[in-house]
């Protein structure tokens, strides 16, 4: 019964995390398919490293699905999320690593705290005023952006047109008030390796 439990819990995220969401885009990445500038096999091969990374955190640790976020753009993979200690954010890392075509790894996986409303409120309402700041800037796509705030630093993630559109998006951060830092991992098209033609 406990590996019927097990099964059906995977089933359920492997499927439910191949489903396109306006939030998260159709392959898990955060971008658009139509707006992605990556090749469509480059996409279906982030896609199947985030599901493969996200089976090996799963086979670790239960807990890691909740509680720790990854983005795959380019071979390149990207973990937020909060841990216990940092023996696992080591761990995490290693796993990253062992995912075949993995090109980097960027950890900003931090040690769980204890809840603060107060600050979380805070951190959410940056990312929705950076989200809205980036729909009303006629100079960026927003669909290829995932924001993730957290102790007033804002991480942006994903692939920018050219270099006046990346500018643009770390301005628009920095103008957003009690804002401290602003950590961008935003590839200009010209940096993939393949790109639609």
């Amino acid at each position: 019964m406990k590996i019927r439990k097990i099964i059906l819990l995977l089933t359920f995220v492997i499927l439910s995390s191949c489903v396109g969401y306006s939030s998260t885009g159709v392959l898990g990445t955060g971008v658009s398919i139509a707006l992605d500038p990556r090749s469509f096999g480059t996409q279906i091969d982030d896609s199947i490293m985030q599901q493969n990374l996200r089976a090996k955190l799963l086979s670790t640790d239960k807990s890691y699905i909740i509680s720790v976020k990854t983005k795959v753009l380019d071979g390149r993979i990207f973990l937020t999320g909060k841990v216990n200690s940092v023996e696992d954010k080591l761990k995490i890392t290693k796993l990253a690593w062992e995912i075949k075509g993995a090109r980097s790894v960027n950890n900003d996986l931090r040690i769980k705290e204890e809840f603060n409303f107060k600050r979380s409120a805070k951190d959410l309402l940056i990312t929705s005023q950076l989200r809205a700041a980036i729909i009303g800037n006629k100079k960026i796509k927003s669909v290829n952006y995932n924001i993730d705030t957290y102790k007033k630093k804002i991480y942006v993630y994903g692939i920018a047109q050219n270099k006046v559109e990346r500018d643009e998006i770390v301005k628009e951060a920095k103008q957003i008030l009690d804002v401290e830092d602003v950590i961008t991992s935003i590839f200009l098209v010209d940096d993939l390796r393949v790109v639609k033609k």
